[in-house]
Formats: structure tokens, C-alpha cells, sequence
């Protein structure tokens, strides 16, 4: 599935990633946890394809292609998809007309028939209900107004109808209370599977008290220091990173 190797980064000429390797396996679920600026959204960015961040040396294997040979929309297309800690607004777009747009941009790449809209309502509609998400939130403008839970599960809600093969979540627990963190996990863990694989990039280890990772990495200084089980992430949030 993911095959890092040796992964060298630079923002604005300041070295962050320094030698990252990782191995992602079809179904798995990672958790790469770290102290804030130790450059863990720097792996969900850099994957992502953002320009501003300068790749100094090393590999990185997706599907066995080479994914920093892809610009961003051919990872979107080829099956990566970035959960943003921040979703962006777009004002004047419909929520509706937006997934109808970026389900038929993959749609159109995979060579089949773009979808019509009564096909679009049905199918928005059964994604919107296994996910327990109002049809009304779609007529409204996308993320405009909602609230930080709304926010996140239009975000599952995006990857369920794009149905990629490796999703990076990145700190998709901020900013959320305990009941928009339980039914964003609960949504995100109806979407598990042996082919799709999870990176949940964390500060806190109350996410992964909902979603059950296969493997915790400690992230610092830009490289994992330490890997191991759920049990890790539970000795981190009792003994801190120190």
C-alpha cells in the first residue's frame, strides 16, 4: 500500500522530516503520535502533494507508483485522501453540488459514465444515512456555519462516496467535544476495510480510544522514535513525550 522510505523534508529551508520511514499495510490503521511542532502534519502534507513543502531526499511508494512523481489531484485520483484538521469553507457552493462535482472528477478518470443527479440524490442518501447525516446539511453552503463536528463528518462523508484506498486524518480530534469525537469515530470505523488503510495523526490519545489503531508511532524531531500497539499510546498519554 505505503512504502516510505528515508524521507528527507524542508519548509521555508528549515529541515522537518528527517529520515521517516514507514510501511503501510491494506487494511491497517497507524497512529503516529507527537508533542505540537514536532512536524507530524508535515507527513499528512507532504503525502498530500502541498508545493510549499520541499522534498530533500528519499522515497515514497503508493500502490507501487511512485507518489512524489504525482502532482496533487493524481494522488487524489489514485486513491489518497487528506482529512484536514481545518476544513475550508467555500461560500456560494452547495454542499450537494460539490460532492455531485468531486464524485464525477473520479468518476470521469476512471473511465465511467458521469453520474445524474437523481442517481446522485439516491446515492447521497444512503451515504448521508449509514453516516447519520442530515439531508438538509447539503443544501447549505459547504462547511459555512458548521460546526466542528458537521465539519468532520462531511469529511468521512466525502471519503465513503470517493472510496479511496489510504485516508490521512489529520487531527481530525481537534476542536471536537465528546459527542462530535464518538459519532465522527463511529462514522469513520463503519468505513474500515481490508483495502482501505488509515493514518491518524493525533496529539491525544482520546481518538484512539474510539478508533482502534494496529500500530502507534511515536513522532519527534521529525523522525518515529518509537513504534509498538495501542498499549504505547496509553503510556504516552499517562508518562507525556518526555
Amino acid at each position: 500500500m505505503l512504502d516510505i522510505k528515508n524521507l528527507n523534508v524542508s519548509v521555508d529551508e528549515k529541515q522537518i522530516l528527517r529520515d521517516l520511514s514507514l510501511k503501510v499495510g491494506s487494511g491497517e490503521v497507524h497512529a503516529i503520535m507527537g508533542p505540537n511542532g514536532s512536524g507530524k502534519s508535515t507527513i499528512a502534507h507532504t503525502l498530500a502533494g502541498n508545493p510549499n513543502y520541499e522534498i530533500i531526499s528519499g522515497n515514497v511508494s503508493f500502490n507501487e507508483e511512485d507518489l512524489l512523481e504525482m502532482d496533487p489531484s493524481e494522488r487524489s485520483l489514485s486513491g489518497l485522501f487528506l482529512a484536514f484538521q481545518y476544513p475550508i469553507e467555500l461560500p456560494g457552493v452547495t454542499n450537494a453540488s460539490y460532492l455531485k462535482q468531486i464524485v464525477n472528477v473520479h468518476r470521469k478518470h476512471r473511465g465511467e459514465d458521469l453520474i445524474e443527479a437523481g442517481e446522485f440524490l439516491k446515492l447521497l442518501k444512503e451515504k448521508s444515512e449509514r453516516l447519520n447525516i442530515p439531508m438538509d446539511m447539503h443544501s447549505r453552503f459547504v462547511n459555512a456555519g458548521f460546526s466542528g463536528g458537521e465539519k468532520k463528518k462531511n469529511e468521512v462523508l466525502q471519503l465513503d462516496l470517493l472510496n479511496p484506498n489510504l485516508v490521512i486524518m489529520d487531527e481530525t480530534d481537534s476542536g471536537l467535544d465528546v459527542d462530535a469525537l464518538k459519532s465522527t469515530s463511529e462514522a469513520v470505523n463503519q468505513l474500515r476495510s481490508s483495502d482501505r488503510s488509515f493514518i491518524i495523526i493525533t496529539h491525544y490519545l482520546r481518538l484512539l480510544e474510539y478508533i482502534e489503531p494496529d500500530f502507534v508511532h511515536i513522532f519527534q524531531d521529525g523522525s518515529i522514535i518509537e513504534s509498538g500497539d495501542k498499549s504505547l499510546a496509553s503510556r504516552i498519554d499517562k508518562e507525556g513525550y518526555a
